[in-house]
């Protein structure tokens, strides 16, 4: 092939104009996209630090925002309510070791953004809430003994918040909530309180044995009493009243004929079984009393 006889395509000015401007537009486009314009999320703010004039009051809220490129270059926060779990190890006033777990929920001032990225950068809950959070454990526990950290633990808890709330203000970030989640002794101390509780339950076990024995000697005398005052009323009424063991075998052929009544088998009984035998005699002795001229009649 002869590539003397080759020939060019001959473009014109405005041909060579128009995709030189289109290049160009691309590049521009490009640059524009990516080094000129920043988003900020939801629930974010954003600071913007400038080569030239240093870090900006102004906070960026939501949206699409213009920077300077290679001049300019923003700095995202996160503004919405984080927990986080912070343990420690603390002593209480009676030198018992407590483990803590505190769960905070917290958010930076979003008005004091600037000021928290030029005295604290971006891992500011890093670099303040282990620290304070330690710092007011250790100052409250200490003012209270193991039992009380138990009993009291909504008095503690709230005036753990109230400190925690006003040291974190010092920093610029605020705490939506505070709770002691976890809150446990060493195993010698439990095992000591256990054996306490136990001792304690057997001691109220014993204490109730002993009141009930005492009531039963209370219900044994009391019975016993009543029992010999029935004896000397009986007894009295016997002195004072023939009849009365008449009515009292009465009363007990009563109770064995109804007995024998409610049985299935056929039993003849005669009257001194029956005790009524005391009772014809009684009646006929009764008999003659009203009627004495009965027997002269009969045997003239």
């Amino acid at each position: 092939m002869n590539f003397n006889q080759l020939k060019v395509p001959k473009m014109s000015p405005g041909s060579f104009g128009a995709g030189l401007g289109g290049l160009g537009l691309a590049i521009g486009g490009y640059v524009l996209v990516n080094h000129c314009l920043f988003n900020v999320e939801g629930g974010h703010r954003a600071v913007i630090y400038s080569r030239l004039s240093g870090l900006s009051p102004v906070v960026r809220g939501e949206g699409t925002h213009f920077k300077i490129p290679w001049v300019q270059r923003p700095y995202i926060y996160n503004v919405r309510s984080t927990p986080r779990n912070i343990k420690s190890l603390t002593g209480s006033r009676d030198l018992q070791m407590v483990d803590i777990n505190l769960r905070v929920i917290y958010r930076p001032m979003q008005e004091k953004l600037p000021e928290v990225y030029r005295t604290l950068g971006l891992d500011y809950d890093e670099r303040v809430l282990p620290s304070i959070a330690n710092e007011t454990l250790k100052s409250v526990i200490a003012q209270y003994n193991a039992i009380e950290l138990i009993t009291k633990r909504g008095q503690v808890s709230e005036q753990v918040r109230n400190r925690l709330q006003e040291r974190a203000k010092d920093f610029f970030v605020t705490l939506d909530d505070v709770s002691i989640t976890h809150l446990a002794f060493s195993p010698q101390f439990t095992a000591a309180v256990e054996s306490k509780q136990v001792a304690q339950q057997e001691a109220e076990r014993s204490k109730w044995v002993v009141e009930k024995a005492l009531e039963e000697k209370k219900s044994i005398v009391i019975q016993a009493q009543g029992e010999a005052e029935a004896a000397k009323m009986i007894a009295s009424a016997i002195a004072n009243n023939p009849g009365f063991i008449e009515l009292r075998e009465i009363q007990y052929a009563k109770e064995v004929a109804e007995t024998i009544a409610q049985s299935n088998f056929k039993v003849y009984l005669s009257s001194d079984v029956l005790l009524m035998s005391g009772l014809a005699k009684s009646l006929g002795q009764v008999a003659l009393k009203k009627k004495p001229g009965i027997l002269s009649s009969l045997f003239g």
